[in-house]
């Protein structure tokens, strides 16, 4: 296929891609269960060539892991009369569950920019919000306001100067996956670039999916409602009831 490209790049009369990326990952499906605390994913590969290395501009790496894509509505609080209250919303029409973007330096080094529009790498690039109320003047700030409670959560991360690129051939990171994931998809994309230009990208993705009751647990409070409140309810009743067993019984 590679070749393919290349024959018919020379036959269009343009160049071929000089480098591209050989990709590997240490998996591919993440499974959670009750006792998921978070995982940990290896990105490593390597870069093919059909030039010598150029020394400079120096070839920079960057990786994004990016979850299903949600909508979300922030809310603003201010303090009236002595109580919080919420006042302006404003609905983020599409961001991601889960955002990393790792690099070999910092960001605003390995990529310009209108790549980074163009290729929307960077965390703010990847929210798409375009529907806030004409009364609202600074809607930025509720995309600002998702981002640093994503941050908190582990949820949103940048993490700078993180993969190691030996002799602009071989390159790997680590991605931290939190506890509290979204089941589906993780789109992963890898960006080579030099002097702030993507020379080649590669993307593939890792399955995150529930499993045992964990799973059970999820298909029973999408598909059937209505039990999974009625044995919610009961479980809360039950938890009561024993804890007030042991109570009366330390005190008698």
């Amino acid at each position: 296929m590679r070749i393919a490209a290349f024959l018919l790049a020379l036959v269009a009369g343009l160049p071929a891609l000089a480098e591209e990326v050989v990709l590997g990952l240490s998996k591919d499906t993440v499974s959670i269960n009750t006792s998921f605390d978070g995982s940990e994913i290896l990105i490593f590969g390597a870069v093919k060539r059909e030039a010598p290395i150029q020394d400079d501009p120096r070839l920079q790496v960057i990786v994004t892991v990016s979850g299903p894509v949600e909508t979300f509505t922030v809310r603003r609080k201010e303090k009236r009369f002595g109580i919080w209250v919420n006042t302006d919303a404003v609905e983020v029409d599409s961001a991601p569950s889960f955002y990393a973007v790792s690099s070999s330096t910092v960001l605003g080094l390995s990529i310009s920019d209108t790549e980074d529009l163009r290729h929307k790498v960077s965390i703010p690039r990847a929210i798409r919000s375009v529907g806030a109320p004409d009364t609202i003047a600074d809607a930025t700030r509720f995309t600002d306001a998702l981002i640093r409670i994503k941050s908190r959560s582990n949820q949103y991360q940048l993490n700078e100067g993180t993969v190691s690129v030996d002799e602009q051939t071989l390159f790997r990171t680590a991605i931290e996956l939190p506890a509290a994931l979204t089941e589906g998809d993780y789109q992963t994309r890898i960006f080579l670039t030099r002097g702030g230009e993507v020379i080649s990208q590669y993307e593939t993705s890792i399955y995150v999916r529930k499993v045992g009751l964990e799973r059970w647990l999820f298909r029973l409070s999408r598909e059937n409602a209505l039990m999974y409140g009625l044995m919610s309810l009961a479980i809360a009743i039950g938890a009561g009831w024993a804890a007030s067993a042991v109570f009366r019984m330390f005190r008698a």
